[in-house]
């Protein structure tokens, strides 16, 4: 008779009890049951349902597709793999082979598929692993699924799970594993390269480099210590303020790469009927807000996510900044200069052919001025001034005043200078993300900022004039949030948080 997942583990935490193994009714169970001889083999601890023994799972998208990928990973994937293709041996390793899938209990013949093997430790997740290329239909997934379900040792896999064995047998450290997170969210292409940058280790490598400073600077304090040795104290001090700088110029950029990771706050601002919702049209590609020739038409925040230029940005269209004369545009004003304080970069966005207007004086003199006047380190909002509508200009006239900051050219009805607004885009972003392409990677999350703050003060009570044990203890409290960052001392707390966003078959 079948026996259901939950039976299955309780019978396993039956098993683990420390006061029932080796005893005589151990032995009875063990003799009795087939299926307990199994979960005995597999381990039994309490609990170890979850963390052990062989998991499977869809790892491709859900619905129907040419080719859907399930995987397994575990000690038992040989076995589900000969139960699959009546009892034929693995194909060689890292090798498509075409092979018919049946049932292993009814014989049925389920599809044709490619199988590839992957023996440990040389696969994804360290152990031994299976890939089977079935056609996408939903009732041959289902199909397959189910017959690995009916292997023994066999169970669907969690969230994560697949990626949590990874690390669990150092195959990726924690900032890698991050780094893959965000490379299946990527959604544009400053995303992807920086996501990608921290899968391929160069986080990790950053932080070794570090790791080894810090072991050289703390081996020089306990040799003297020890030894009384100390020609090498100056140069472990010198490490040591080197290491801080390097650290606070990685966290002035940390804002930068959660700005990449989630998007940058674009808020698109003038006064009434400058055309700033045709621009946010325009720069989504879609009708995201009303356009109309009437005044106060905007009286909302209305935000949508786009890629501008490669990056991730979150587009507010907002009302036109006048005084109104109803409640409901005072308080879409309100709104709209609430969010202007909260913005990344302000698009301000003049009518070209109604700049001598008082409503555009204003705008010049309210919001442009200040941000212009500012120093680009005192503010970290950036502005980019856009004059709309160059289409109603005769050939013949300037828009230009002297006395107007830099700006760009636009008309948002026959799309003339959205190159160069792109372009100008482009620039402002990577001021406010950092370019993912150069440099040393940025930190993406707010608990890298965490741990490198907290390195960065361990090494502020580093002080070779004072008591040299108290000097070698900051440089190990350093390291260890050093060793934190990459996932070493990991809380389990804190890996759920991080598997949780990942698919099942990941």
């Amino acid at each position: 008779m079948p026996i259901s997942w939950p039976r299955l583990a309780h019978l396993r935490h039956v098993l683990g009890r420390p006061s029932l193994r080796g005893s005589a009714s151990w032995t009875r169970l063990l003799s009795f049951s087939p299926l307990a001889r199994l979960c005995a083999r597999q381990g039994s601890g309490a609990g170890s349902l979850a963390p052990g023994g062989t998991i499977f799972a869809l790892s491709s998208g859900q619905g129907r597709c040419a080719i859907a990928v399930i995987r397994t990973s575990g000690p038992a994937s040989g076995l589900a793999l000969r139960s699959l293709t009546a009892a034929q041996e693995p194909p060689p390793a890292r090798s498509a082979c075409l092979r018919l899938l049946r049932h292993p209990r009814s014989g049925e013949p389920l599809d044709r598929a490619l199988v590839l093997w992957f023996p440990g430790p040389q696969s994804f997740t360290g152990e031994d692993c299976v890939e089977l290329h079935v056609h996408g239909g939903s009732a041959v997934v289902s199909g397959v699924l189910q017959a690995l379900g009916s292997v023994p040792g066999l169970r669907p896999a969690e969230a994560g799970e697949f990626t949590r064995r990874a690390f669990a047998h150092g195959k990726l450290s924690l900032a890698e594993v991050e780094g893959l997170a965000d490379l299946i969210h990527a959604e544009t292409e400053a995303q992807r390269r920086q996501a990608l940058r921290q899968l391929d280790g160069e986080l990790g490598q950053l932080c070794q480099g570090w790791v080894k400073t810090l072991n050289k600077a703390l081996a020089h304090v306990e040799a003297y210590i020890d030894f009384g040795e100390d020609d090498n104290l100056e140069e472990a001090d010198r490490d040591v303020r080197a290491l801080e700088a390097a650290l606070r110029s990685h966290l002035w950029d940390a804002r930068r790469g959660q700005r990449l990771r989630s998007g940058v706050h674009v808020v698109v601002t003038g006064p009434p009927n400058a055309g700033k919702s045709s621009l946010v049209n325009l720069l989504s590609r879609k009708p995201v807000s009303i356009v109309s020739p009437e005044p106060g038409t905007t009286r909302d925040v209305l935000e949508t996510p786009v890629d501008l230029a490669g990056f991730p940005a979150l587009l507010s269209d907002t009302a036109g900044l006048r005084e109104g004369v109803g409640a409901a545009e005072q308080e879409g004003v309100r709104r709209a200069r609430q969010r202007l304080e909260q913005a990344d970069i302000i698009l301000g966005v003049l009518d070209a052919s109604d700049l001598a207007s008082p409503s555009s004086c204003s705008f010049l003199n309210t919001v442009v001025a200040p941000l212009v006047t500012r120093s680009p380190d005192s503010s970290r909002q950036r502005l980019l001034l856009l004059l709309n509508k160059s289409d109603l200009l005769s050939t013949n006239a300037s828009p230009m005043d002297t006395t107007l900051p830099p700006h760009v050219l636009l008309s948002c009805r026959t799309g003339a200078g959205l190159d160069s607004l792109l372009q100008a885009l482009k620039t402002e972003l990577a001021m406010v993300c950092g370019d993912p392409f150069t440099g040393a990677p940025v930190l993406t999350r707010a608990r890298h900022q965490h741990h490198l703050q907290g390195c960065l003060d361990a090494l502020g009570h580093f002080q070779l004039d004072t008591d040299l044990a108290l000097a070698a203890e900051a440089l190990r409290q350093a390291r260890r949030h050093l060793s934190h960052l990459t996932g070493g001392g990991g809380t389990e707390e804190i890996l759920d948080l991080i598997f949780q966003d990942f698919c099942v078959g990941k």
